[in-house]
């Protein structure tokens, strides 16, 4: 996981992170088709160059408040085995390369759906970093 590094972003104050390898692009937010009947963390769909693509609100998937109105929001593009996905996010931090050894495992105290989703937490300079399983991140019913 770490060895090539974490694309490290915001949702919340929280810092997370994900295989670097599994981020096909960081694109501004766009405007997003709402899907109707659809789970409520499903932000919508983004066309990506004329490819339809699922936007997931990583907010409601952890379970966060929602964003403050008006507030810009980024879409992080990850490669999933069904194809690219987007995670709404805050903000995007920088690529970290934390240790491998350096992983701990997660606190008893961390509850709800972020535990599900979180595979490590590590520290570095910038506070805690969670690191994300991608595959369980995307999952539309908000299960792991």
């Amino acid at each position: 996981m770490a060895e090539r590094g974490l694309v490290t972003f915001h949702v919340d104050g929280l810092l997370l992170g994900i295989d670097v390898m599994r981020v096909q692009e960081v694109l501004h937010a766009s405007r997003n088709t709402r899907v109707p009947l659809a789970p409520p963390v499903l932000g919508g769909l983004i066309n990506l160059r004329g490819e339809i693509v699922v936007a997931i609100d990583m907010r409601r998937q952890l379970g966060l408040p929602e964003a403050p109105p008006g507030a810009h929001r980024m879409n992080l593009v990850v490669r999933t085995s069904d194809g690219p996905v987007s995670l709404i996010v805050d903000d995007i931090g920088e690529v970290v390369q934390p240790e491998q050894e350096q992983v701990e495992r997660l606190p008893e105290t961390l509850r709800g759906p972020i535990r599900e989703f979180a595979t490590g937490i590590f520290k570095v300079p910038a506070g805690l970093l969670l690191a994300l399983d991608v595959d369980r991140a995307v999952r539309l019913d908000g299960r792991a």
